[in-house]
């Protein structure tokens, strides 16, 4: 199965498609820690492509992972004819994690690799890679450091592509999804110190997913106490505004749990909590 170009790419991004097919290539047998976002979804994409059926896809399922995203997760790897397999892990058990210190990812992705470690045993020793892109490489992303001590290898920051690249080459290669917008874990709505359950991920999920179901496909709500915090796209936040039932809002998430709502009007910030952290 090959994925053939559509759309035309610069010289320096067909030349990492073309080191990125090769670097795949090189592996007997992968296994892919896939969330279906673009990132890990390009990965699996090349490794289906150049690896056949010795190429598996797993996704960690919890209650850190928003529902609509694991069933789009579902729908893109049958796209891709990727084998697709789940895994229930349990970082929410672990004081690492639900304490939510500044390391909580580094508790959360040493969980996933715990069990990728064996379903890639039991497949012949697979090679574990994930989705880890060249900018990450300069983010406060604890969770890298748990990835490489399990001995995960990532294509994507190997050969310095980044994202604006994984856009124009998932675009490239027709996948429906190149402009889906980053999903963070659901844990990152909520600020350090905060302890984190179920069940406030769950109400975290559910409210995005209300406000997503309007037309606004990039938005976090960020949990504060009992405050939910609406972030959009500072472009978008008067049509929100201005096009949103308020009374619907307000009674949906008040059900939630939330006891006020109110909308950030800087808008929506990648790494918006750890800015203020220096990178270690």
């Amino acid at each position: 199965m090959f994925f053939s170009q559509l759309e035309s790419l610069t010289d320096s991004e067909l030349k990492q498609l073309r080191l990125l097919r090769e670097f795949i290539k090189e592996r007997n047998n992968v296994c892919v820690a896939y969330s279906g976002g673009v990132d890990s979804s390009l990965v699996a994409t090349i490794a289906r492509e150049q690896l056949g059926s010795k190429a598996f896809a797993v996704t960690g399922v919890s209650s850190s992972l928003a529902p609509y995203l694991l069933k789009q997760a579902r729908l893109q790897a049958a796209w891709i004819g990727i084998r697709h397999e789940e895994c229930q892990t349990n970082e929410i058990n672990e004081p690492n994690y639900f304490k939510n210190p500044q390391n909580r990812c580094f508790a959360c992705k040493q969980e996933l690799h715990k069990h990728l470690k064996e379903i890639s045993k039991r497949s012949h020793n697979a090679q574990v890679l994930d989705g880890v892109n060249y900018d990450d490489l300069n983010d406060f992303r604890p969770g890298i450091n748990a990835s490489n001590q399990a001995g995960v290898i990532s294509p994507l920051a190997e050969l310095k592509i980044d994202k604006k690249s994984i856009r124009s080459i998932s675009k490239s290669l027709g996948l429906p999804w190149w402009d889906k917008p980053a999903q963070p874990c659901l844990a990152s709505r909520i600020p350090f110190g905060e302890e984190i359950s179920s069940t406030r991920l769950e109400k975290i999920a559910l409210a995005e997913e209300w406000i997503v179901n309007q037309g606004f496909s990039k938005v976090r709500v960020r949990s504060q106490g009992l405050s939910a915090r609406i972030e959009l796209p500072a472009n978008e936040i008067d049509i929100f505004l201005k096009s949103i039932e308020r009374n619907k809002l307000i009674k949906y998430f008040l059900f939630l749990g939330f006891h006020s709502i109110s909308i950030d009007l800087e808008g929506l910030i990648s790494g918006k909590l750890t800015r203020d952290i220096k990178k270690t």
